[in-house]
């Protein structure tokens, strides 16, 4: 298993847009992907999961990936969220 802790920098948290742009990311890899938040953890690959987290800015999140591509799904989601500004 393979596991980041980021913080959110979005100024309105992980909200449907950049809640889209992570599942989007975590959907092209076979590897179980979860987010974590307060001791909640939901499947990254799940719009409804995600945004029932309700992670808002400056929050600290795990991502955790599990299978035979987990490497490069952490790799790449970790991109992904930089590139769009979404955690730090």
């Amino acid at each position: 298993m393979k596991q980041i802790t980021v913080t959110v920098i979005d100024p309105v948290g992980l909200h449907a847009r950049p809640a889209t742009v992570a599942v989007n990311a975590a959907s092209k890899f076979k590897s179980e992907i979860n987010v974590a938040f307060k001791g909640r953890e939901v499947n990254m690959k799940s719009i409804m999961g995600v945004m029932s987290l309700g992670i808002p800015t400056q929050s600290e999140i795990t991502i955790s990936c599990n299978g035979e591509d987990e490497e490069e799904a952490v790799a790449a989601i970790q991109d992904v969220l930089k590139a769009q500004n979404i955690i730090a």
